[in-house]
This record gives C-alpha cells, structure tokens and sequence, in this order.
C-alpha cells in the first residue's frame, strides 16, 4: 500500500498539497543515474537516451552506491527530490556487464522495474551514425515486432513493452503535426533459443524522410540514426497487485469508450467535478447522436386526430331523443269514450 503522510505545519500541507494527482498530469520527466562502476559504453548510451528525452530528462554524472533490487529507497529519494516519475540507471560489474535499470515509480515509491544487458560486440551509439538527427522535443513513433511483446499472459516481454511505451511517448496531444513525425523506434524480439535462452530484444532507430513523389502524398523512407542496442533480459520487479490498482484508476470525467475502430474520449476541462454527459456521441460525420430511453406507454390514453365528419350536431341528437320510446305511468291513462290515451314524455 502506499504510505501516507500526515503533515505536521502549513509548509509541509502546501508542498504536499502540490503533489497530489491531477486529472492532466505532466508530462513525465526521466532522471537518468550511473552506479559507482559503469562502462563507457553504458555512459555513451545514457547520453543518447538522454538527447532523445529532452527537454524531458535529467542527468546526474556523479557516482551513487545503488544497488536497486536491494534497496531502492535511494531511487524512491531522487524520484520525489527531481518529481521524475521515471529513471534509467546505469551499471557494470563482472557479473551483470553492461547493465541498464529501467524503473517506474508512482507516487513517491518503485512501481516496477526491468534489468536489461546491453551486448557490447552488437551495440552502436548516435556518434557511430553519420547523417542528420531528430529535432529536440519530437515524439517518435514507436513500433513492436513479435509474439512475445502480444502475450495474454503478463511476462518480462510485456512488462518491457509497457516500460519502453511509457518511457517514449511523451506528453499527450490532442492533435498530430505530420512535420512532427520525424523519427521511430522498433523494438524486435524473436523465439527463445534452442538452449533455453530468453528471446533477445533488438531496438532501431530509423529517421523519417519525406520526399517528392509528383502525387499529392509524398514518398516516405527511413535511414538508421542510431542508437543500435540489441538487449537481454535480466531480473524483473513487477508491480504489486493493490498498487497497479491505484496506479491505473482513472479521474471522474474521463472515459475511453470503444466502437469498432472508433475512439472517443472525454476529458475534463479543469473542473474535476464535472459530470460525463451519458448516451451521447459523435459519429464520422461529426453530428451528435443522443440516446434517450423512454418508460413504457399506456395507449389508451393515446389522442387520436379528430375529424369533423366525425363529430355529431346538437339539433341530430334532439331530433333522435325525440323518437325514442316513452315511459308511461298508470296514472297518466285516459278511458274517455273507451280509448286509452298515452301522453307521451319525452325523455
């Protein structure tokens, strides 16, 4: 569970008041570390991770004694100091040559975490490729070849595949800039080994080209930039159950409905109370189309159209109560001259 602080002044309520969730939230900063030991090479790919990052990332050059898997309180201490949601930390030792520590943390604590070797005879840096490089603050598109990455079942394969999603993707925009899209990055896995051997993760960098074609779409092709880094995996940390459940809870007003290949998304406004209009939506077109759910109807009370053919005159109905039969008392008989007279009444 997570820890909740109590705090002790107004100082500590305003601070703490800051880091409570938002509906929007920022957009997540990685903090990029080495260990007391790194190779050149980890350190040459922590810069060209970095470069892709910014503005988005910090580098600390300094050495920290971190041992994450032991005790992550130190990457839990930078994470809230930094408010950097996401780290990568850099190591190498005899045992774990070349390794690269991707880490998750939510709300001040390690989410999860991915060991990953680099293998050196197969690694190159952005230096190493020659040719333009992407723009400073570009999203890429990101792309995953392989079964492992579509396991049902959560394994190592999956977690990478969440990691490295949340690691590039950036902040969130409503609208995208075809200019924008300047470079992607692919992420192949293959079968396991013959011997047991966990599938490597293979990750290239492609720069986007857009040239003339004579047609109104341009003809597009892609050239290497770098970084080259072919990966195996090591030790994995995943997220407990009741923290993965609070991590993913979704603010009041927000709602992603799925119809076909359509996608629609409400989003608050800045008030956090704001009520979801329901059974409304928007097709292709863009015209609204609302639902309304009715109760069910007594047709006998249902008005019909009146007609005038239909109706009937005052003076008809005097003329036919006038014809109808009378009722006679005894009273009213008349035996003058042996004849019964009936006066008649009208009813």
């Amino acid at each position: 569970m997570l820890r909740q602080i109590k705090p002790k002044n107004a100082r500590s309520k305003r601070e703490l008041a800051k880091r409570e969730p938002l509906a929007h939230e920022n957009t997540k900063v990685v903090l990029f570390l080495r260990g007391t030991t790194c190779s050149s090479l980890v350190q040459d790919l922590l810069s060209d991770f970095n470069a892709l990052k910014r503005p988005f990332s910090i580098r600390f050059t300094k050495k920290n004694e971190i041992h994450p898997f032991e005790d992550a309180s130190s990457l839990e201490f930078f994470s809230q100091k930094n408010d950097a949601s996401l780290l990568l930390f850099g190591s190498h030792s005899k045992k774990r040559p070349h390794c690269m520590t991707w880490v998750r943390c939510f709300g001040g604590q390690v989410l999860d975490m991915l060991e990953l070797y680099v293998i050196k005879d197969t690694a190159r840096t952005l230096a190493q490729f020659k040719g333009e490089k992407c723009k400073v603050g570009l999203k890429p598109l990101l792309s995953f070849s392989g079964a492992q990455f579509e396991s049902p079942v959560s394994n190592q394969y999956t977690l990478a595949k969440s990691i490295f999603t949340d690691f590039f993707r950036g902040g969130e925009s409503a609208t995208v800039d075809v200019e924008g899209l300047q470079y992607m990055i692919n992420f192949a896995a293959g079968e396991d080994a013959q011997d047991g051997s966990s599938a490597k993760i293979h990750m290239r960098c492609w720069r986007i080209i857009t040239k003339r074609s004579g047609q109104k779409v341009p003809r597009v092709e892609v050239e290497e930039m770098g970084p080259r880094i072919d990966f195996s995996i090591g030790r994995t940390k995943e997220a407990e159950a009741s923290i993965w459940k609070e991590a993913m809870k979704k603010p009041k007003g927000m709602e992603v409905s799925l119809a076909g290949w359509k996608v629609t998304r409400l989003l608050l406004t800045g008030d956090s109370q704001a009520k979801v209009k329901k059974n409304m939506e928007t097709d292709i077109v863009g015209d609204k189309i609302g639902r309304i759910h009715l109760g069910k109807q007594d047709l006998s009370e249902l008005q019909t159209r009146k007609m005038k053919g239909l109706k009937r005159d005052r003076d008809t109905d005097n003329k036919n109560g006038a014809d109808d039969i009378s009722i006679v008392s005894e009273d009213d008989v008349d035996t003058t001259n042996g004849v019964e007279l009936k006066r008649q009444r009208i009813a």
